[in-house]
């Protein structure tokens, strides 16, 4: 693949697109059935850039993994303590494997390196680390304070049983710390301070836990209780959902398209709060089928592309996908409380508003918001950088849906999560 994609106005077919596992499920079941007392086999597990780095770590601290075939591997577990005490780990920018890994070995005590790529050492970890040093944790900054990269050292029990974690910059650091404490065997309570954003991610965290075994109640996102002698134990097999985050532009392509646009690999029931990316399509101009493991999206001729003024503080990765769709609504659309927009792999807000101004938007830039306002017609061949960030591209590959072609620089970026994703999109064409 060049250093660029040039796409071409494109219209669709009646498509259906099996996804790929979900990143989040993902690493979190890689690591969970590492930490475990038995072996559990992982099926539909995602092939992509960040789970490379969680298997590359997990190798290195010593776990047995047992490829099986193509999208199913079987993982030893340790136990809950890793076979090396000493490390160097790099990470890139898998932050799903970062956040986590570091509070797991802070908590288990050992001689850790943890670095990546330098995006990620601009990532702020401070919140995470200050909590996991009231536990006991020793972590020293190697840089700057507050960044990446990391050196962790043995743990010593301080006795501190309520550990405060702040809530409104990741909900990865609250992940880190349920996942990471119950090594321990002894009873915390975590206090979220201030707004707790994502909060579907951390429902994503609690329910395989307590697949693993490890059962925290809480108390409206504000306490979380972990029980004494907690331990891992895995299922004998795990399927891992396809990423809801993903399917948003599949199914925001059946809204642009018009054409019904099918997703399997997820359903009604899943775990995964992306899935309300659906309900708001519905709100805007779609129809929406649900189904146990499938959601499909269309629109009826003749409905226009509603605008929209959204708190997205629910759905932050699928939410990208709506400042595209804002594209198509012909007045302006807002979305709201995104603040977390700018800590991911690229300072979100700042990049989405220079590049949706390469096409010809209004945009004004808040430091939680963005408003959106689609000129009467977009400018073509608008050449899109993706600041080395997968959702960047994936987003602006839609703008081909609206009889515009465009110029996607480093479509390889999309390796981290989706490989394949612009061969699939290109499937869903009339031309195939």
């Amino acid at each position: 693949m060049t250093d660029f994609i040039h796409l071409q106005p494109v219209s669709l077919k009646p498509s259906t697109v099996a996804l790929p596992g979900s990143k989040s499920i993902s690493n979190r079941t890689l690591l969970l059935a590492a930490l475990s007392d038995n072996a559990c086999e992982i099926r539909s597990l995602l092939k992509s850039d960040d789970t490379d780095r969680m298997l590359e770590a997990l190798t290195a601290l010593g776990i047995r993994l047992e490829n099986i075939e193509e999208g199913r591997l079987k993982v030893y577990g340790c136990g809950g303590r890793f076979p090396k005490q000493e490390a160097d780990l790099f990470l890139g920018n898998a932050g799903t494997a970062f956040r986590p890994l570091t509070a797991v070995l802070a908590i288990l005590g050992g001689n850790f390196h943890l670095h990546g790529i330098p995006r990620m050492h601009e990532r702020p970890i401070g919140d995470l680390v200050d909590a996991l040093r009231i536990a006991g944790a020793r972590i020293d900054y190697l840089d700057n304070d507050g960044f990446p990269p990391l050196q962790i050292g043995n743990y010593t029990d301080t006795n501190q049983r309520i550990i405060p974690i702040k809530g409104n910059v990741s909900s990865q650091f609250l992940t880190a710390l349920l996942m990471a404490l119950p090594l321990t065997g002894k009873a915390f309570e975590i206090h979220v301070e201030g707004e707790l954003i994502s909060k579907p991610y951390i429902d994503i965290t609690l329910k395989l836990m307590a697949q693993f075994g490890v059962t925290v109640e809480h108390y409206d996102y504000c306490i979380f209780k972990i029980p004494a002698n907690s331990h891992y134990h895995a299922p004998e097999y795990l399927h891992v959902e396809g990423d809801a985050s993903s399917a948003s532009y599949f199914l925001a392509a059946g809204l642009l398209s018009g054409q019904p646009i099918r997703v399997t690999g997820i359903g009604g029931n899943s775990i995964q709060g992306d899935i309300a990316f659906a309900h708001e399509l519905e709100k805007i101009g779609g129809t929406v089928v649900w189904g146990e493991n499938f959601i499909e999206v269309s629109r009826p001729e003749g409905q226009t592309v509603l605008p929209f003024d959204l708190d997205a503080n629910h759905i932050p990765d699928a939410a990208m996908t709506l400042a595209i769709v804002a594209l198509a609504s012909g007045e302006t659309c807002t979305l709201r409380n995104i603040g977390s927009w700018r800590v991911k792999e690229t300072d979100r807000i700042a990049a989405m508003a220079t590049e949706l101004r390469k096409l010809g938007a209004t945009v004004i830039e808040e430091a939680e918001a963005i408003h959106i306002t689609p000129p009467a017609t977009l400018i073509a061949n608008a050449e899109i950088d993706t600041y080395d960030d997968h959702r960047m591209a994936m987003c602006f590959a839609l703008v081909s849906l609206l009889k515009t072609p465009v110029i996607i620089k480093d479509p390889k970026c999309t390796y981290k999560t989706f490989p394949t994703y612009f061969e699939v999109l290109a499937s869903l064409s009339t031309d195939n």
